[in-house]
Formats: structure tokens, C-alpha cells, sequence
């Protein structure tokens, strides 16, 4: 558990090192607020295509604030080592039961029995959500931010009675997949990312792409912030191809259409990447330096598990159970994450979690929301925990 010789640019007050969480990885940690023995802990989970790194700009405020604040590199993802991030690896590894045991690894590692709040974005979120769910004697509270987590999928129920009314079983999964799978049928073709994501061409193209990785992911992260103008999120009226084909084509690509190639028409130009306040050359390096000594597979594979139905139902384990710790959600007020799946925004507060407290919408924000409106998030982080201290 030695401190590593670190060259990432971190703000004074956070540390690196490296972490045997007992899961078969060594995972790079981020660590603020370390100096003080007996604090509470909280935990950062991010997303894709996303690191550790992406909490930089709030792990010494909530730090400041009393907190042990640890973010680390997940299962595929940067300088944490272990896990088979190929193609052809057994997907149990990323599952998220096994995501959940490797956030209780570390904790365990670091000397905790119990973390103030487990707090999630992007993919990270229905992590966080899993660890609330099936450890709630572990996680104290959970903050999602940018993606809503529905509660597990379903088994049918009253079949045996011949009560047809439920005889199909609704769930966002189910009917989520019918959806993209008539996303073919369009006038001009199309398919969602999520899929895309899950092929065995996916990684390449974003690893090698046309205009460079840097590039790419300059393109990536601009097109999903608040400073693309064209991100201004509604609901959509229901789970089907014609509605799904309303998102941005970052979600909801052309058929014929790589990542690159989709963000490409959206990049920013010379002022725009000058004036980008959130995301300056030097951060966007160390996303792309890190990608381009691992490649994305890592990261591909968490989406793989979410469109292979067999892992899904497998969740089923956790039918009808619900997030009983306080939870809250945060997200870009300009950011489509919260309506991309059709009713789970309105299934996180009503049905999934039973002490839902909140849902904050930060304004000048879209997807990216810590990195792009970091000291607002602190404010309504701390705010959810304030309300939780015993």
C-alpha cells in the first residue's frame, strides 16, 4: 500500500497510491483528507471515459469539510492493475455484483466497517446504487449523479394465477432492448451507443481514431457538456424506437456511424477549446495519455454486461429489493444522462429508492457535471451528508 511516484498533475492535498482490495486488483486510489486518522469515509465512483481523475476539482473541498475522500481507478480502467480488460474475458468480472465487491475490498483495505456515502457518475452511479442496495449496512447513503438507477429487473409476477395482465414483464430492460432493436428500422438507420459499445469494434475505433485520441475525446467530452448548445434534455413519452431516435446521435449514433466520426462533426474549434473553463489541454492529456496506454476494453466491458440478457437477469437475485439509506441525485441541468432511458428518472425516486431526499439540477452544466460546475456539486453533496450526520 505504498504511495506511488505519481506524475499526475493533482491538486495540493491529494494523494496517490496503490491499494490490494482483496478482488484480485490492485487499485490506483486518489486519496484527500488522508492526514487525519478516525474521519469518515466517503468514496468516489466514476464513469466512462472517464478516471479517478475526474473528481480532482472536489475531493480536498469535501476533504475540507471533514471527510476521508478516496476515489479510485475502477475494475478496467487506468493504472489499477488486475481483471482481464480484453474482448474475449469471462464478463463476471464486470458484473456488478463483483463492482460492488471490489469498492468493499477497498474499504476494507483502508479500515473501514462503514462509508459515510458511496457516490457515483456516470456508470459509477449504478454502481454506487448496487453498493446502497445489496450493502446498506456498509453505505450509509449514496449520491447517483448523472445516470438514474431503476432498481433491479423484475421477475414476472401472478403468472401461476393466469393473471394476464402481468404475464409480460415490463421492465426497462425488456423493453428497452425491443426498442433498440427497431432502431434498424429508421429512416436513416440508426443504433444506440450502448450497443455499439458492447461490439468487438467499438475499442478500436476509439483507440485509434482518425482525428487522434486527443482529439476524439476533446470532441466526446465537449458534445456531452453544457457548452454544446444542442443539449437541452426532456423526457420522452415512452420506450420506443421513434422516441429513443430524439437523443443526440452521441447516444443514439447513425447505423453506418463510429464514435469518432459521430462526435467529429461536433468538435469544437480553436476558440471554443480556448475558452473551455472546465476541461484545459492539460487534463484532457491525462484522459488521453492514460487511454492511449490501455485502450477502452476495460470500460467497454461494463456495457457489455448491461446489453448481454443472461447477466441481466442474473440481477433478478435482488428482485424487489429497494436503496433504503438516504439517497439524492445530481446532474447537469443540460445533460440527457437522466432521460436517455425512458422512465427510470420517475422509477429511482418513486419506486427505487424509499429515502430518496432529493434531485438537484445544476444549471451550466451538462453530463461531465463535477468537472463543469465543481463548487455547486460540493455544496449539495455536503448539504445531502450534513442532513445524514448522526
Amino acid at each position: 500500500m505504498n504511495e506511488t511516484s505519481n506524475d499526475l498533475p493533482l491538486p495540493d492535498g491529494i494523494r496517490a497510491r496503490m491499494i490490494d482490495n482483496g478482488n484480485g486488483l490492485s487499485m490506483h486510489v486518489l486519496e484527500a483528507g488522508f492526514d487525519i486518522p478516525g474521519r469518515p469515509c466517503i468514496v468516489l465512483l466514476h464513469g466512462f471515459p472517464e478516471l479517478a481523475y475526474s473528481w480532482r476539482k472536489i475531493m480536498k473541498p469535501l476533504a475540507d469539510a471533514g471527510f476521508h475522500v478516496v476515489a479510485p481507478d475502477q475494475r478496467g480502467y487506468g493504472r489499477t492493475i488486475g481483471g482481464i480488460a480484453s474482448f474475449d474475458t469471462d464478463l463476471e468480472e464486470f458484473t456488478f455484483p463483483n463492482l460492488v465487491r471490489d469498492v468493499l475490498g477497498l474499504v476494507s483495505a483502508l479500515g473501514y466497517r462503514r462509508v459515510a456515502s458511496v457516490i457515483g457518475h456516470d456508470f459509477g452511479s449504478p454502481v454506487a446504487a448496487w453498493c446502497a442496495l445489496i450493502r446498506p449496512d456498509i453505505f450509509a447513503s449514496v449520491v447517483m449523479m448523472s445516470a438514474p438507477f431503476a432498481g433491479p429487473p423484475a421477475f414476472a409476477f401472478n403468472t401461476a394465477n393466469d393473471d394476464a395482465r402481468l404475464a409480460r414483464v415490463e421492465t426497462a430492460q425488456s423493453l428497452m432492448a425491443e426498442a433498440v432493436a427497431g432502431l434498424a428500422s429508421l429512416d436513416p438507420p440508426r443504433k444506440h451507443y450502448q450497443w455499439y459499445y458492447s461490439g468487438a469494434q467499438a475499442n478500436d475505433d476509439m483507440w485509434h481514431p482518425p482525428q487522434g485520441l486527443a482529439a476524439f475525446l476533446r470532441a466526446y467530452y465537449h458534445m456531452k457538456s453544457a457548452d454544446w448548445p444542442d443539449n437541452d434534455p426532456h423526457p420522452l413519452a415512452s420506450v420506443s424506437a421513434d422516441q429513443l431516435a430524439l437523443l443526440p446521435t452521441y447516444y443514439v449514433m447513425n447505423a453506418d456511424a463510429t464514435m469518432p466520426q459521430t462526435v467529429a462533426e461536433h468538435s469544437p474549434d480553436a476558440d471554443q477549446i480556448a475558452g473551455c473553463a472546465w476541461l484545459s489541454n492539460r487534463d484532457l492529456n491525462v484522459y488521453a495519455s492514460e487511454y492511449a496506454r490501455t485502450g477502452f476494453q476495460g470500460g467497454l466491458n461494463w456495457y457489455r454486461c448491461g446489453t448481454d440478457p443472461s447477466l441481466a437477469a442474473a440481477l433478478r437475485m435482488w428482485s424487489g429489493r429497494t436503496i433504503d439509506v438516504p439517497s439524492c441525485f445530481i446532474a447537469g441541468a443540460s445533460d440527457w444522462g437522466y432521460y436517455q432511458r425512458p422512465g427510470d428518472f420517475e422509477a429511482m425516486r418513486v419506486l427505487a429508492c424509499t429515502d430518496f431526499r432529493a434531485t438537484h439540477l445544476i444549471e451550466g452544466a451538462g453530463h461531465w457535471v463535477q468537472q463543469e460546475q465543481p463548487s455547486t456539486v460540493v455544496s449539495r453533496i455536503l448539504r445531502f451528508l450534513r442532513q445524514n450526520a448522526p
